[in-house]
This record gives C-alpha cells, structure tokens and sequence, in this order.
C-alpha cells in the first residue's frame, strides 16, 4: 500500500513560487514571468525609498543652511560687538595715557617753576628731607639760597650787558640754575676752599652725578651740600673720588695723580726739576693707595685706604670744606630756623 505525504492546497503552488524565485527547479517561462514581476515591484520599493532618502536629505540640508547662516549672523554680531568693545578700551586707554602725560608735563613745569622760585611743595620738600642729612627748615632755606645765587646771576649778567656792547645776555640765564663762576666763587668765599683752577674744576664737574659740567640745578644744589656738609665717610670717599678720577673711568692714574699734584705744590725758585718731587709724591700715594697693587687705584682700591687711614681722602688736593666753613654755614641755616 503506497503511503503518500499529504500536501496542503496551495502548499505545492508555494513551493513553486519558492523555487522559481530562488532558483529552483521548474518550467523557464514561468519562473522569469515571476522574477520579472518581483524585480518590478522591488525596484518600485527601492525607487520609493530612495525618493524618500533624497527628501530627507534635502530637508536636512536646508535646514543645516538655515541654521549655518543664522550662525554666522550670530557670529558676525558678536565680532562687530567684540570690535567696538575694543575699539571702545583703546579710546579709553588713549585718552588715560594722554591725561597720564599732561599730568606728567603739568608736574615738570610746576616743578620747574617752584626750581626756579627756589620753593618746594610739600611733597618735594618731604623727599629732599628723607634723600638728604638736612631737616625741612634747612632745605627751605637752601631753596631760598639758591633763589638769591640765580636771581644775582641773572641781574649781573644783564648788567654786565647793558655796560658793554659787544656782550651778550645768555638768554634764558635765570632758567639755566648755578654757573661756574658763581659756584667757584662760593667755593672759595664760603667754604674756605683754596685751590687751583684745574680742582675748582673737577669740583663743579662733580658735583651733581649725570649733570658733569652743566650748571647745578635745585636738586643738585641740595644733595650736593648735603654730601659735601654732612656727608657720611662714604659718601665724602665717593665725592672724592669722582673729583680725581679726571676722565672719569673710574681709576685714578700715576698722570692723573702727577697732573693733580704738580698743579698743588706751590714751586720754589731754587727747584731745578720740581717734577721730580712730583713724581716722588706720587709713588708715595700708590704704594698706599693701590691696595691690588696693578699701577693704578681703583674705586675699591681708594675706599679700603681710607677705611684704614681716613686722612688720605683729600690725598690730591682739597675738595671739601674747612670744619670752620661747615660749622659757619649750618649756623647760618640754623638761625633761618629759630626765626622761622
């Protein structure tokens, strides 16, 4: 008895539509009627798919356009804003620095005025008193001092103008503070200093540190006296030794030693060759004053002698004032003080 499989309807259509699809076997007409039909339905999916894919896309990339311009406007917004802000600071800044540098010029030319007056505002006058060894009472009467030494100058040198033709008024003189010829005048007639041309000199050249040679201004004329009255021992060691340092390198030299002493020593009638004595003088002065021993004395050479033995600070001709002078003078500016 033969036992056949049942088969459900259809089961054997499904079978073949099966087969035919994936290659199965059956009749070749029939199966590329079906592929046919199935490719076409497929492509019209996958056209409809790629329609709606396109879509999207363009959507997606309008509105990625929209929102890339409405950032750059946003971003354009905030440069412009960031650039005036900057621009706004560099006013400001500029305006801060010019107010900085009228104030500045205000204060030199107040400054300036108050020089020449011979006054100081409170300020000034505190700061003398703290750089210096004098009080306020003292400082304001060497202000008023150098009033007087300027105003003089300037009157005799228009004096000396008007009697005489061919001379000419410096002008401007008042403005130009203490000359030569005042200053070795004072030296001379006030601090007791007697001494050649060539030291009076090398004083007034060094007597305001940066300013060698140019006439002593105000604050000059203060911390100068200041040293040359009451200075401490390294201070006067210092002074000295900017006044024998003669091309200011900062040695003292066997010529500048044998220029500085030839011109002290006082020549005898009898002498056949004084330049010899000078000589002998200035060896003497280098075995004590070169303590390197390298033939010439240094700044640190000069202050380590005088350390040892003060009396050779004035070892080539005097440059500061006589105890009798120093104590004359702040008499003087003592009594402007009681009457004060």
């Amino acid at each position: 008895m033969n036992r056949s499989r049942s088969v459900p309807p259809g089961g054997q259509a499904q079978q073949s539509v099966a087969k035919l699809a994936f290659g199965g076997l059956g009749g070749a007409g029939g199966g590329a009627g079906l592929a046919t039909v199935l490719n076409t339905r497929g492509g019209a999916m996958i056209m409809k798919s790629v329609s709606i894919f396109l879509a999207s896309g363009r959507r997606a990339s309008a509105v990625s356009r929209d929102r890339t311009k409405s950032g750059d406007r946003c971003q354009s917004t905030a440069d412009r804003r960031r650039q005036q802000q900057l621009q706004q600071q560099q006013q400001q800044q500029q305006q801060q620095q010019g107010g900085r540098r009228e104030s500045r010029r205000n204060r030199k030319i107040l400054a300036k005025m108050d020089e020449l007056n011979g006054k100081l505002n409170p300020k000034m006058l505190e700061m003398y008193k703290r750089r210096t060894h004098f009080s306020k009472i003292e400082v304001e009467a060497l202000c008023k001092i150098f009033r007087k030494l300027v105003t003089n100058a300037t009157l005799n040198s228009k004096a000396l103008a008007a009697n005489n033709a061919g001379v000419i008024a410096k002008a401007g003189s008042s403005t130009d503070g203490i000359d030569r010829s005042v200053f070795r005048e004072l030296l001379h007639s006030t601090f007791d200093i007697v001494t050649e041309e060539t030291l009076m000199e090398r004083i007034f050249c060094a007597w305001e540190k940066g300013y060698e040679g140019l006439p002593i201004r105000l604050e000059g004329w203060i911390l100068g006296l200041s040293t040359f009255l009451k200075g401490t021992q390294a201070e006067k060691t210092a002074f000295c030794f900017r006044v024998y340092d003669l091309n200011s390198d900062g040695y003292i030299t066997k010529d500048e030693m044998f220029a500085l002493l030839r011109n002290c020593l006082i020549k005898q009638p009898q002498d056949e060759d004084p330049d010899e004595g000078v000589k002998d003088l200035v060896e003497i002065a280098l075995r004590k004053l070169d303590m390197d021993k390298d033939g010439k004395v240094s700044f640190q050479d000069y202050q380590e002698a005088i350390a040892e033995e003060p009396l050779l600070l004035e070892a080539f001709g005097q440059c500061l004032p006589s105890d009798r002078a120093t104590v004359s003078f702040l008499s003087t500016l003592q009594a402007q003080e009681e009457s004060t």
